[in-house]
């Protein structure tokens, strides 16, 4: 059946048994997988004929796999076939298309032509179509892509190897040591690739090409990192799994790399087995064989049907969804909300909730311009709204969409709608900001946009449908224009341009701004953010304008506006922002009085307002017209509504930056080597007024739940 190993290490099969297994893969029902797939990993099955059964076992005598051998698994986006084999150790590639290090490369979606600091693309993967033989084009449950070159799929698949292996500090043990001391105990996932190169091969003297113009890879679905660390143990890296391994690491002289898997990985093992039997006669175990003999078979799961061929990619990237809403490892916060987002897509797709072309552009997979609703010649910040507002309106579906409120509940496991919490509201918002930075040329921390309220993630979010040049050209005049806005673009475009972000980390570790001086020393929230821009709002909208055209015109640095929202020479930075829109201190805006002689107001009245706006309500711009219409009851309950929610909001925030003040200063006091950081009539007045606020708030959630029905 295979090569008879003088050695822990196996041989692959012999021609024959590979034929055979193939063979009887295919002849399986329900798979669908590509035989030139099952060629590429047939050289790595151990022992192949105990996968298969026995022509005798079966009425037409033709062999198939053993049916405890394969199962259908469901995901949140479909169903796929897998099949259990035993592998050799060296098998699988590491997969660019992992979630835990999405924030590594620049998305499809980022309509963009600024610099993403290096960041390459990734390319576009779609499902593995081919013609039959009687003319018909059929889906087989595979993938494809596309690279440029031989050399930059090799420098994409060995960034992916070290993307990964510097993300294994978040584990709480030493994988590589682990593999090499206890072996691998959970089975890895391999979906077949397909990878075109968008060159020509050199030839060579005798007319054949240097390197062959298209590469089958059974790429890491699940266990990136254990197939990483299990080829370092072996000395060779995944991309020389996919593209071939060098002469030299097969005991061989001279240059030149062996591309098929049935003779190196036959030299491969006699090497090992080689180095392992001249360790054991010397007394030694630290050899490179000796490490990696507990891998030096293991057992995995290929993928080799599915229920829709076509959605192959969400549904393999769907088999891990609860790891990543209970997560065993640490995710970055953009690949963890990006995996998040991408498991509510996937749901609506399983279910024909969303079409499968939408669902692409949302998860990043596809251009903006994919979207069936694009406009035609849309800028490059209309097609990043585009995007980022239906990825809002997906992830906070209304009390008419039962369909999607039910799926994106049993996606992230959370309550019964009218009982999410802040917190579940939050997961959501990070998941839409991840994703949504996925246009931008760099990733933001996406806690940046926590300013939906619980209220609003209960009920839901409904947009005005305006588009975005039309938002920005009536935002001055237009109330709900400009809280639209400020609420749900503002946050992600000052992160964009790194204005503001989400750290609430302290004083000390802000820092210098572009002109050499050291930014504000201002510790501020988002929510706080909003709030002064709306202080301000003539200026707040030729900032966003401004801030709009810097992404239209190749992401260059936004400029600085005046008072009047008109852009000026100076680049509009973090130490700008904060002196122009400085930081809310909490305190109710100004509010005209009648004097007591009824009517107009007092003197003391028009001396204090000299100089200053004049507001009503903190949208009142003194540059609005004097007969500018009243406001009707509704629109005045509406608006007093949302003021509301935004106290609420920010004495949540409040509570977290007291809370966060307390513990800056005991570290200040017990760095600068004091036993207390007050005196103690210090310390107990301040407690006492904390006291007083706790006592004032105590009335307040009666009152608030008598506003609604009794």
């Amino acid at each position: 059946m295979s090569m008879s190993p003088s050695g822990p290490f196996p041989s692959p099969p012999t021609r024959e048994w590979q034929e055979r297994w193939v063979a009887a893969v295919l002849a399986t029902r329900d798979v669908t997988a590509p035989r030139a797939a099952l060629e590429n990993i047939a050289p790595f099955v151990v022992r192949p004929k105990d996968d298969l059964t026995g022509p005798d076992e079966e009425p037409d005598g033709v062999r198939r796999l053993r049916p405890d051998r394969y199962r259908w698994v469901t995901t949140d986006a479909g169903r796929m076939l897998l099949v259990t084999i035993r592998m050799h150790g060296v098998g699988g590639i590491v997969w660019e298309h992992n979630e835990r290090i999405s924030s590594e490369w620049r998305s499809l979606a980022d309509p963009g032509t600024g610099a993403a600091k290096g960041r390459r693309p990734l390319p576009r993967v779609t499902s593995w179509t081919r013609l039959t033989e009687d003319g018909q084009e059929r889906t087989f449950t595979a993938l494809e892509s596309t690279a440029v070159t031989r050399e930059a799929l090799i420098s994409s698949v060995d960034e992916a190897a070290s993307a990964l292996t510097n993300r294994v500090g978040m584990r709480p043990y030493d994988l590589l040591e682990d593999l090499a001391l206890n072996g691998q105990v959970e089975p890895c996932m391999y979906v077949a690739q397909h990878i075109g190169l968008g060159e020509q091969p050199p030839q060579q003297a005798d007319g054949s090409p240097r390197y062959p113009g298209s590469y089958w890879g059974w790429m890491a679905v699940r266990g990136n990192n254990r197939t990483t660390f299990r080829q370092e143990l072996f000395g060779v890296s995944s991309s020389e799994v996919l593209t071939g391994v060098p002469f030299k690491k097969l005991g061989q002289d001279g240059p030149g790399v062996s591309v098929s898997p049935s003779y190196w990985l036959g030299r491969l093992s006699e090497v090992l087995n080689k180095e392992y039997a001249e360790g054991e006669r010397e007394g030694r175990t630290d050899t490179r064989a000796h490490r990696a003999v507990a891998i030096a078979s293991v057992e995995a799961h290929l993928v080799i049907g599915s229920s829709a061929p076509e959605r192959l990619f969400r549904i393999a990237q769907g088999s891990n969804r609860r790891d990543h809403v209970h997560p065993p490892l640490e995710f970055g916060p953009n690949d963890r909300g990006r995996a998040l987002g991408r498991g509510v897509l996937g749901a609506y797709t399983a279910e024909r909730l969303l079409d499968d072309r939408t669902a692409d552009v949302l998860a990043g997979l596809a251009p903006v311009t994919d979207l069936p609703d694009a406009p035609s010649g849309a800028s490059v910040s209309e097609l990043r709204d585009l995007r980022s507002m239906r990825l809002l309106t997906e992830l906070f579906p209304t009390q008419d969409q039962t369909a999607k409120r039910t799926r994106i509940r049993a996606a992230l496991g959370e309550p019964a709608p009218s009982q999410l919490t802040a917190r579940d509201v939050n997961r959501r918002v990070r998941a839409w900001s991840a994703l949504t930075s996925e246009s931008y040329p760099e990733p933001w921390n996406p806690r940046v946009a926590e300013v939906v309220t619980a209220v609003q993630g209960r009920k839901g979010i409904t947009l005005l449908g305006r588009r975005l040049p039309e938002l920005l050209a009536t935002a001055e005049a237009d109330r709900e224009a400009f809280e639209e806005l400020l609420t749900f673009r503002a946050p992600h475009w000052l992160a964009a341009f790194d204005i503001i972000d989400a750290d609430r980390g302290s004083l000390s570790g802000q820092r210098t701004d572009d002109e050499g001086r050291e930014a504000q020393r201002v510790r501020r929230t988002v929510a706080n953010v909003i709030e002064a821009m709306r202080k301000r709002p003539a200026m707040a909208v030729g900032l966003l304008r401004e801030l709009a055209a810097a992404m239209d015109e190749g992401d260059r640095p936004p400029r600085q506006v005046d008072e009047t929202g008109t852009a000026l020479d100076g680049r509009a930075h973090r130490a700008w922002f904060n002196r122009t829109f400085p930081k809310e201190t909490g305190t109710r805006p100004y509010r005209q009085r009648r004097s007591q002689e009824g009517g107009e107001p007092g003197a003391a009245g028009e001396a204090g307002r000299a100089g200053e706006e004049t507001a009503s309500g903190p949208f009142t711009d003194p540059a609005a017209p004097a007969d500018a219409p009243e406001e009707t009851p509704e629109q005045a309950l509406k608006r007093l509504t949302e003021v509301l929610e935004r106290e609420i909001g920010k004495t949540a925030e409040t509570v977290t930056e007291l809370a966060e003040a307390v513990k800056d200063v005991a570290t200040a006091a017990e760095t600068a080597g004091r036993d207390y950081a007050l005196k103690e009539a210090e310390a107990q007045d301040m407690a006492s007024r904390v006291l007083q606020v706790l006592r004032a708030l105590r009335k307040i959630p009666e009152t608030v739940a008598d506003l609604g029905p009794a």
